[in-house]
């Protein structure tokens, strides 16, 4: 028996792929992008078997569905999940046999109401638990993605289910779907496994004292996340659409362009977003966490038309966009090298060079950890509706790398702001270039 982790660097999450000794495999927790899975399958002469998710998810669309239409996979799930496609329902207590192998269902409600861990068994000895959103190495999984008013409640549920599997043996096997990256409150730079002996020892929420001490301490780690968390849940239980092609970029001629209702979205690296690049344009970098910011910054409904750099991958950019169910129309054919409109400049900097006004759009977390004195803050994903809140003057945008402040002074331009200029680096390489102190808190 092998598990094989496949993991998404820009969702942080880990699927898993079970191959069972016998010519078929377990997948658990796999989205809609399924080539890293299927990649791995055919590596080994696997057919999958079996399909687990752990719950609804709200970070990408499930692949256990276009699996069951492609390979006949049986979908693994909860009942109390009420999926309106074909799956075998389980409640806790459950076994499913995978042919020398257990897999036993967990009741572990708290990431989600439904939510399942799943433990692999030989004979009567556990040898891992998939935890979902359930334990995380390190912490657990956020509690505020089903409403504001449940928040609470299933945050009390989590502290019990996370006891629960902290009753397990020390060796068991601790796979957890999020990890770091993920915006379902796993730590940054955690290790993406580990056991439960491990996390019975180090978890800092395995530590606290009482269920009001915990839910006290889990409530106050969570940050803001994107708006499609709130979508996605439905149309995974409703049962994601299957796909017959695999999502790709129509070639569309400027002049088609101009004449669609779209948003435009330019995933061209900074440097060459900042030299030229159409007005109106969005800034999202391609890069892993691309899909993310995709679903925090257009709104869902929006089709999207592309402008990329022909050295950058069209199947990755479709990909990151069919993961969380969003509509990409097309690209302009041959990129900016197509286009023989006006164009905009975006001025770029150096950490030396940084005067005056400064807008840091970073997450509040990071925000905290240390800051330019007197920096004003309005995360990236605020900023769409907060825009009117930035002052009307020559301003640095920053953010820890470029691309979010990039991001950001595309969104400002649309709304008239001039005199823009985007830091290359962050709140670190400005204090190393000038010798100043960062603020805290």
């Amino acid at each position: 028996m092998t598990v094989v982790p496949l993991v998404d660097e820009g969702l942080g999450n880990s699927a898993y792929l079970v191959d069972l000794d016998d010519g078929r495999a377990l997948v658990v927790d796999v989205s809609v992008d399924l080539r890293a899975a299927t990649a791995a399958v055919e590596r080994r002469g696997l057919t999958v078997a079996f399909a687990a998710d752990t719950h609804l998810h709200a970070d990408f669309l499930s692949g256990a569905r276009q699996l069951a239409a492609s390979q006949g996979t049986e979908i693994l799930a909860s009942a109390a999940g009420h999926r309106e496609f074909g799956h075998r329902g389980l409640h806790d207590g459950d076994e499913v046999d995978l042919g020398g192998l257990r897999l036993r269902a967990l009741g572990t409600p708290g990431h989600t109401h439904e939510h399942l861990s799943f433990l692999l068994l030989d004979g009567a000895r556990p040898l891992g638990v998939f935890t979902g959103g359930s334990l995380l190495v390190g912490a657990a999984a956020r509690t505020d993605l089903v409403s504001p008013d449940q928040t609470e409640a299933l945050a009390r549920a989590q502290y019990a289910s996370l006891r629960r599997l902290a009753e397990l043996p020390d060796d068991v096997a601790v796979w957890p779907t999020h990890g770091a990256g993920s915006f379902c409150s796993a730590p940054p730079d955690a290790d993406r496994v580990s056991t439960i002996g491990r996390e019975r020892a180090t978890n800092p929420l395995l530590q606290v004292g009482s269920e009001d001490a915990f839910v006290k301490e889990l409530l106050e780690s969570l940050g803001s996340f994107p708006p499609y968390f709130l979508r996605l849940p439905e149309i995974n239980r409703r049962g994601p659409a299957v796909l017959y092609f695999a999502p790709s970029l129509r070639p569309l001629d400027a002049p088609a362009l101009r004449s669609m209702d779209a948003e435009l979205v330019d995933v061209r690296p900074t440097r060459d977003f900042a030299a030229a690049h159409i007005p109106g344009a969005l800034s999202i970098p391609l890069r892993p966490a691309f899909a993310s910011w995709l679903g925090w910054l257009v709104p869902d409904r929006r089709p999207v038309i592309v402008v990329r750099r022909p050295d950058q991958d069209a199947d990755e950019i479709a990909w990151q966009a069919a993961k969380i169910v969003y509509n990409v129309v097309g690209e302009l054919r041959g990129g900016m090298d197509a286009w023989d409109a006006e164009t905009v400049h975006t001025q770029l900097i150096r950490p030396g060079d940084v005067h005056g006004a400064v807008l840091d759009v970073r997450q509040e977390s990071e925000f905290h950890g240390g800051h330019l004195p007197h920096a004003q803050h309005i995360e990236l994903g605020a900023l769409v509706d907060r825009a009117h809140e930035v002052r009307r003057e020559p301003l640095v945008v920053m953010c820890g790398h470029g691309e979010r402040a990039m991001s950001a002074a595309s969104l400002l331009e649309r709304t008239g702001h001039r005199d823009l200029a985007v830091l290359v680096g962050g709140a670190e390489d400005w204090a190393a270039a000038t010798g100043q102190d960062l603020e805290t808190g």
